[in-house]
């Protein structure tokens, strides 16, 4: 899992450009699909849903648990901070054909909501004391005749503190958790490509 240049993302005509333009884009990242073909997209998404947390490093889960204790402590994940409360959820903002659509199963462990889905991206936000935020999950070509997956984050900060603690966050996230949860998606790519299940058998 590597980071890309923003413009990776920024030149592909995703609806998500549509319902987020007061977000600002966060990170950029490749995800491990090789071998992937045009309608690969499904198996993607199976390996995100499957959950990857618990299959991390032990650094990230120790992240992880840190982050909710902070929350617990200073309260960022209390109701009054998340969708609905604090912020409308960007259903609001969406095609009426797509608003009105039923989310998929929820994502194993996901603290995320889910927004829609379409043939090549699939978008889920979330929001808590700090921040609204989009996870954004596509399927592009590589330029090399395969196909890849992208991801992308997009925030709005809740005011100086949401900023600044998205800024704190930042080289955790860069050093030790995207790169671990891209070991972690890469084994559960290739498992799924080699033996047709998400388990480790």
């Amino acid at each position: 899992m590597r980071r890309i240049p923003e413009a990776a993302y920024t030149a592909q005509p995703w609806l998500v450009h549509e319902i987020t333009g007061d977000f600002r884009l966060e990170d950029v990242w490749e995800l491990p699909a090789a071998g992937g073909g045009p309608d690969d997209f499904p198996k993607l998404l199976a390996v995100f849903d499957a959950g990857l947390e618990h299959e991390a490093s032990l650094p990230t889960r120790l992240l992880f648990w840190l982050r909710f204790k902070i929350g617990a402590v200073l309260r960022l994940d209390r109701g009054s901070g998340g969708l609905g409360s604090r912020v409308p959820s960007l259903r609001d903002r969406l095609p009426t054909e797509l608003r009105d659509a039923p989310p998929p199963l929820p994502s194993k462990g996901s603290e995320f909501t889910f927004l829609y889905e379409r043939d090549n991206e699939r978008a889920m936000e979330i929001a808590n004391g700090t921040m609204h935020g989009v996870l954004h999950i596509g399927w592009v070509p590589d330029g090399r005749g395969g196909w890849r997956g992208q991801l992308a984050v997009l925030v709005k900060p809740n005011g100086r503190f949401g900023a600044a603690y998205m800024a704190f966050i930042k080289p955790f996230r860069h050093l030790i958790v995207y790169p671990a949860l891209g070991r972690a998606w890469d084994r559960r790519w290739r498992t799924l490509n080699e033996t047709g299940r998400l388990d480790k058998g």
